[in-house]
């Protein structure tokens, strides 16, 4: 895969073969610049590879355009992003219920109370994200990925901006939600605490699979 035009054009992912079983946690890690996150936004359908397959829940996603991946992702894929990605002008209720809105659930609302229940937010549903701690600010990007129920979480370094205690904590509640609810999980991490959480971590080095391996051993 490539991206960028002219000289600024740079081979991003290699050769990449990779298949995630359902229900499955895997971890992507490597150093910085060695395509992982890339990977990860291909395999969600928010970045489109040159060529290729790309099949996710049975979808050929080089086979459809802007728009059907968008209904796609709202069905199947929840995400969650190092910078929370939290709209600002709306509460942490507004946040949680705008893609049950999106999908033309009726009891938006109530659900997403419920999803900032799950991750301990009760008290703060009519806070906006600036007055939020980033801790909070996360838990709320989590409930929002879940809210649809999706059978696939996605997440970008999602202990990143965050500190250890705090991290140590949103991880908990992403691995808890992800084995109760049996969804696959592909999880971008610098964090090996987080890494040796996953069934499987695959390495990735200068946009190539370097290795596969079964839950990392503690340090």
């Amino acid at each position: 895969m490539w991206l960028g035009r002219g000289a600024a054009r740079v081979h991003v992912l290699k050769d990449v073969d990779l298949a995630i079983d359902r229900g499955e946690a895997v971890g992507l890690v490597g150093p910085s610049g060695s395509g992982k996150s890339t990977l990860l936004m291909v395999m969600a359908g928010l970045e489109k590879a040159d060529s290729g397959r790309v099949e996710v829940a049975g979808e050929n996603l080089m086979d459809l355009g802007e728009d059907a991946l968008a209904r796609f992702r709202g069905r199947h894929i929840g995400i969650v992003f190092q910078s929370f990605h939290l709209i600002p002008t709306m509460t942490a209720l507004e946040n949680v219920a705008v893609p049950l809105e999106l999908a033309g659930i009726a009891d938006a609302f109530d659900r997403a109370r419920q999803e900032l229940a799950t991750v301990g937010l009760s008290d703060r549903l009519g806070h906006y994200p600036a007055q939020l701690s980033g801790g909070e600010q996360q838990r709320v990007a989590l409930a929002r990925a879940l809210a649809p129920n999706p059978p696939i979480l996605v997440a970008d370094e999602p202990t990143g901006n965050l500190d250890e205690g705090t991290g140590a904590a949103i991880a908990e509640l992403l691995f808890e939600q992800q084995r109760e609810r049996g969804a696959t999980l592909i999880v971008v991490t610098h964090d090996l605490a987080l890494a040796r959480r996953c069934d499987r971590t695959v390495r990735i080095r200068s946009g190539r699979i370097e290795a596969e391996a079964g839950a990392l051993a503690p340090a």
